[in-house]
Formats: structure tokens, sequence, C-alpha cells
């Protein structure tokens, strides 16, 4: 796929769950575009070799710790001098009917989702308002806005990030700073997870009748993290081959 992108030379970008999958294109694709990426996962060495194949920033880190938050924060400021835009991506799966829910899988889901795009967001604002600019681009999903069997924790965590997106942009547009997601439908670990037979259902109600590659994502998510989209605010892009008509 050529460079579909908006020039993001000079501009610093945090991009969390980027190890693989959508997280990992997402930096690829504005690596190329100019920006300085800090790609941002907990898994080490797979995020040392990503970092490695795209010459770029990475901090090993937890979404859920506002000490890490704020110490990715510090490494962008430290080594590039800025902070631009963040990529709230990082995610997890711990799928259950809801009476099979443990406490543990319900605080996890929630804590990376929901509390890792407060926790990086709230980090980033400062700066975003001393420099009177800003981008957020937040990854809900599908389940957030219609819910999905087996997914309460999910569901509820993405629904969560779509809250959020919309205060804080309410909060933020004065400082020049926009707020916005994407609901993505890609094919990534998680949708390789899924059972031959109920992924063969999830594939029939896709009007374009496939899950994206997670390159896919990329052009939305460069076009919301633009200077050139910056009268946008508060929006939820669905990137999801018409899943949700």
């Amino acid at each position: 796929m050529g460079n579909l992108s908006f020039d993001f030379t000079g501009h610093t970008v945090i991009v969390t769950g980027a190890a693989r999958g959508i997280g990992l294109e997402l930096g690829r694709h504005l690596r190329t575009s100019g920006a300085d990426v800090v790609l941002v996962d907990r898994d080490e060495d797979e995020l040392r070799a990503a970092a490695k194949e795209l010459d770029t920033l990475w901090v090993a880190a937890d979404v859920t710790s506002s000490t890490d938050a704020e110490r990715v924060v510090a490494t962008a400021l430290a080594e590039t001098g800025r902070v631009d835009v963040l990529v709230n991506n990082a995610g997890i799966l711990r799928d259950g009917v809801l009476w099979k829910l443990t406490d543990d899988d319900w605080d996890a889901v929630l804590a990376v989702h929901t509390g890792g795009t407060f926790r990086f967001t709230r980090a980033c604002v400062p700066h975003f308002r001393a420099q009177g600019y800003g981008r957020v681009v937040n990854v809900t999903s599908y389940s957030g806005l219609h819910g999905n069997i087996g997914q309460a924790n999910y569901a509820t965590a993405k629904a969560g990030i779509i809250g959020f997106t919309r205060t804080a942009a309410k909060e933020l547009a004065r400082f020049g700073v926009t707020v916005n997601a994407i609901s993505p439908n890609a094919e990534t670990r998680m949708v390789s997870s899924v059972p031959a037979e109920k992924r063969a259902e999830l594939t029939a109600g896709i009007p374009m009748g496939r899950f994206g590659d997670p390159s896919e994502m990329c052009a939305a998510v460069a076009f919301l993290a633009s200077e050139e989209a910056g009268y946008i605010t508060g929006a939820v892009l669905p990137v999801d081959g018409g899943l949700s008509i």
C-alpha cells in the first residue's frame, strides 16, 4: 500500500499497543510519514523488534500505570523535545458470558482500555496545552456501540472510551486539542483467536465480506491526527467495511 498520509515531519507521535497488529501498522505508517514515533507496549521483546524494524523509539510500559504513562511522555519529550499526537490503541481480551466473568477479568479489561486511554491522555494534556496543539486518536469498537455476547467487560470498556472521547473533546477544544476515535474491524491476533464457526458468522455480517487488514486503519488515524483535521473533534469514525451500517 502506498503512502496515504499527511506530513508529520517535526511531530512526535506516541502509539500504545504498538508491538503488533493495528498499533504496529500505525507506527509504521506515521514513521514513513515523517513523524518521530514512540512505540509503547508491555511486551518488551516484540516491541524492541518492532522499533528496530521501524528505526524508531520505544518504551516498554504498562498502560494501567500512571507512573508508566508519565515516564513514556517524559521520554518522548527528552528524546524529541515535544509531543503532538497520542494514539490510544492498547487492548486485551478476557471474554466470557457475564455470569462466568471474574472480578479480575472485568477489572483487567477496563484498566487497559479505558484506564490506559485516560492515563496516557492525562499525561499528554499539560504539554498539549502549553503548545496550544494536540491530537488524540482513541480506538473503540463495534462492541462498544452495539454490545457483543461474551464481551460485557470489553463492550463496557469500549463504550467508556466513546464517552471519554466526547468529554475530553469538549474540555480540550479551547486549547487547540482534538480528541477523536476510530472503530476498526481488522484482522488481528484478537480476531484470529475466534473459533472458525463464529468467525464465519462475523464475516457474513460485514457488507464488504472480509475483515480489514491492519494497514487499512492507518489512513483514518493519520487523517484525524493531522494538522488539517483541526476542526474535527469528538467524532467516532467507523473503519469497518460497513459493519456498523
